[in-house]
């Protein structure tokens, strides 16, 4: 199972801020730091935050938090709410173009399958994916601050 692009960035942006809690970030160093597009990045902040996962605060000192402890933001909830499609055309409203629909008994499989995906999913926390916190920060922050992502670096 391949996860969209919107639900790696949302749990990368989890993850960043989970990593250091005390402080609020913006998208502009979270993008950075994971070297992908602000533009993705806000419609992810904006969606995480109408989900109640993440606190925006505007104005001087602002910036992006978690809206709730790490303890409490379960990564199958945020899998299950990010990954808006379904796995396979059938899944989809109407049954999709697929000629042995009314007949194929591959739904139920991967019915059981997405299934259990999710109930390993539901096992853990977004405090579960930071327990390795200071490794995190030396990768995410140098020296306290956001570290800035080097494609050229990741070439050698």
């Amino acid at each position: 199972m391949k996860l969209t692009a919107f639900t790696d960035y949302s749990l990368r942006v989890l993850i960043y801020l989970a990593t250091q809690p005390d402080r609020r970030a913006t998208i502009a160093e979270i993008a950075s730091s994971f070297g992908v597009s602000e533009h993705h990045l806000t419609k992810v902040v904006h969606f995480l935050g109408k989900q109640g996962w993440l606190a925006n605060v505007r104005g001087k000192g602002g910036g992006l938090s978690l809206a709730k402890v790490p303890d409490a933001i379960d990564i199958g909830d945020v899998v299950r709410h990010t990954e808006a499609g379904t796995i396979v055309e059938c899944f989809g409203e109407g049954g999709g173009e697929c000629r042995i629909a009314g007949v194929c008994c591959l739904r139920g499989v991967l019915d059981e399958a997405v299934a259990a995906f999710h109930a390993v999913l539901h096992r853990y926390t977004l405090a579960d994916l930071v327990r390795n916190r200071e490794a995190l920060s030396a990768v995410l922050f140098v020296d306290g601050a956001p570290a800035r992502h080097h494609p050229a670096r990741e070439r050698k």
